[in-house]
């Protein structure tokens, strides 16, 4: 498992914007990483003492940004920096998420990945219940 601080090297976001603290699992393909903070009042993301779910959109896109870097790292190397250009096919199934009680596990499988551009799909989960899916396009910054 790897640390909040550890995931933080691996990514731009610093600080309360690093969403992720733990990897759970990840191979080639996929990884699985836990967070629990949603619940923090200084979230960077709430509104009105609310996190909206549509937030779990920044969580996926996180997802493909840690696991590009444990892959550039495996491999002796740093990953590209990106811009999030596309959500497709997103379901959200709650309206907030500030106020659930465990841990949100998120889960990011590849779909593609070439030289500038990745595609992943994505899922977050509550006890064991999907919050959120859908897929999401990054390409590199030039």
């Amino acid at each position: 498992m790897r640390s909040h601080e550890d995931i933080a090297a691996l990514i731009p976001h610093q600080g309360l914007m690093c969403l992720w603290e733990s990897v759970i699992e990840w191979d080639d393909e996929v990884l699985v990483a836990r967070s629990d903070g949603h619940r923090d009042p200084a979230h960077p993301l709430r509104a009105d003492a609310r996190l909206h779910a549509v937030h779990l959109c920044e969580y996926g896109a996180q997802l493909m940004a840690v696991h590009g870097g444990l892959l550039a790292r495996a491999h002796g190397g740093r990953a590209r920096a990106g811009v999030l250009v596309a959500l497709r096919g997103v379901e959200l199934r709650a309206l907030r998420i500030d106020d659930l009680p465990g841990a949100l596990e998120g889960r990011a499988r590849k779909l593609m990945a070439g030289e500038d551009s990745w595609q992943y799909e994505f899922e977050i989960l509550h006890a064991g219940e999907p919050l959120a899916s859908g897929r999401a396009a990054v390409m590199a910054r030039s």
